[in-house]
């Protein structure tokens, strides 16, 4: 965690230092050399700027408030497999073909907040 934390500071020092050195051997490469320095730097600014973001949150999307069925209303293959808790006299089922779009669900099983994921 320490270093996806400090990921944004580093991507930017290098951004910098990269863009230092372009522009000190700028006036020795050749044209085709010019245009792959402003590729690198375009694509090494991108990849800064990606570090910045948190892009799963684009891809996986938190069911913040989960529907359930009873058991007997739950149209459930006998071979899906699902992920349970139970918490006192209280339990949930959560079915994996679900969780591996979400991966995270938010949920409270007895009173207790829960957080469940794949």
């Amino acid at each position: 965690m320490a270093v996806r934390q400090l990921a944004p500071l580093w991507t930017m020092i290098a951004m910098v230092a990269a863009l230092i050195v372009a522009i000190a051997i700028w006036r020795r490469v050749s044209k085709p050399g010019k245009a792959f320095l402003v590729i690198g730097f375009i694509l090494g600014s991108a990849a800064a700027a990606m570090s910045r973001v948190n892009y799963f949150e684009w891809m996986f999307h938190p069911l913040p408030a989960p529907g359930f069925e009873s058991p007997q209303s739950a149209h459930l293959d006998d071979a899906e497999m699902v992920m349970a808790v139970r918490f006192g006299g209280d339990s949930r089922a959560y079915p994996i073909r679900a969780m591996a779009y979400h991966h995270v669900v938010n949920d409270v099983v007895n009173g207790v907040p829960i957080v469940v994921t794949y």
